[in-house]
């Protein structure tokens, strides 16, 4: 494929994708409420990730018009557009079956549509794994796993198509495309199948990475720090539950927008990671979330906690709880810079060991430099810490011969 021909297909699926995903939203907003899950709240969560699989589609169009050859940018635009089609069929099926039956045609053909259609993205999200970061498997051995999956993922296809029943999202329609003899589909637990192939797909990154070069080690480290963030979303989404008893649907907006944040972070690694990865250091952008995440509980917890020992204090004095406020915000200004000097000393030295090591050598020599005055002590003391520090293949040093008098 030429060059400007790739740009034309992946921008032209941005304009696509944004279409389709824009009418589809537009098409449930005027959907019977009772017609729709959680009401206002569903419908926010799809606008959350529609743009994030917005961002999904973006970093594919970037990633296939700049390196045509390259899989990533495809697998990523092939994700958005087959959700943005979803949407679109799931709204045109609403408008036509709930909202105003019979104003459009065909309106059971497209919910049968979008009963399935999102099953395939599970089959491209594995593919991604397998090709990323350089667009190919990790050996020869590994395409029977790359049949495997399109097998399974074609046998959670046919059974969502062919099989009787009610449509999935659309409980009154019946499966035009139903048929009886399909129905031993259902006795194949294809989906369980397909879930089980991710942490093999997972695995298959690891395996990259111990055979990887040093800029194949950079980009999986992009690609491995974003998505260990979605490690963390379902204890924030708890913590929500626990924060908001009295409201479950607002604690599950909060739990279903920090996935959708995640995911949107994971889609832009994965362009840093392909086009721009040589431009940053993912080391410092690691050791900078250890830090500031650390350091933001911390100080959260101790504000929590002093706001509720200094109001127990001065609940016989005053009534307010305005100066146990006032009084745990100073602290923790206070708290601030030797809480993360402190956090940045525990996380240099449990995670970047040689870092570490290497700042407490230069120390140590710093301090012996004010006090050593025999050259040859101190040659032999530069020469040792340069070693340690830089592990350099050989070390020399060169001195200039002092002046003689004029």
């Amino acid at each position: 494929m030429s060059a400007r021909r790739a740009v034309w297909i992946a921008w032209g699926s941005v304009a696509v994708y944004v279409t389709l995903t824009a009418v589809g939203l537009a098409l449930q907003l005027g959907a019977p409420k009772q017609d729709l899950p959680g009401d206002e709240e569903s419908l926010a969560l799809d606008v959350a990730f529609g743009l994030v699989l917005l961002v999904f589609t973006l970093v594919g169009a970037l990633i296939a018009s700049r390196r045509p050859r390259h899989p990533v940018g495809w697998l990523l635009l092939a994700t958005g557009l087959i959700s943005a089609l979803s949407d679109f069929a799931a709204g045109y099926a609403r408008q036509a079956l709930l909202t105003d039956p019979d104003s459009l045609p065909v309106g059971e053909w497209f919910a049968w549509l979008s009963s399935w259609l999102e099953s395939s993205i599970m089959g491209l999200v594995i593919l991604l794994l397998l090709v990323f970061p350089d667009g190919r498997l990790v050996s020869r051995r590994w395409r029977p796993f790359v049949w495997l999956t399109v097998v399974t993922i074609a046998l959670i296809l046919a059974d969502a198509m062919l099989t009787p029943g009610r449509l999935y999202g659309f409980e009154r329609v019946e499966n035009p495309l139903g048929i009886g003899s399909a129905g031993f589909l259902r006795e194949v637990d294809s989906t369980a199948l397909g879930l089980l192939l991710f942490p093999v797909a997972v695995v298959g990154l690891f395996v990259k990475r111990r055979r990887a070069t040093a800029e194949q080690r950079m980009q999986l480290k992009w690609f491995l720090f974003a998505a260990s963030l979605l490690v963390f979303v379902p204890a924030l989404a708890a913590i929500s539950e626990v924060a908001i008893p009295q409201g479950a649907n607002t604690a599950n907006l909060v739990g279903g927008f920090l996935f959708a944040v995640a995911f949107g972070i994971l889609a832009v690694s994965v362009g840093i990671a392909v086009l721009k990865h040589r431009l940053y250091d993912i080391d410092v952008v690691i050791n900078r979330t250890l830090v500031y995440g650390a350091l933001t509980a911390t100080l959260a917890l101790a504000y929590l906690g002093s706001v509720l020992l200094l109001g127990l204090a001065l609940r016989p004095l005053t009534a307010s709880s305005n100066l146990a406020i006032a009084g745990s915000t100073l602290a923790v200004a206070a708290l601030f810079r030797p809480a993360r000097a402190r956090i940045q000393e525990l996380v240099d030295r449990r995670f970047y060991r040689r870092k570490y090591d290497a700042a407490q050598t230069l120390e140590t020599f710093s301090a012996r430099l004010r006090d050593e005055i025999e050259l040859d002590a101190l040659s032999e003391e530069l020469r040792r810490v340069v070693g340690d520090t830089m592990q350099p293949a050989h070390v020399s040093l060169w001195l200039r011969a002092p002046e003689g008098p004029r």
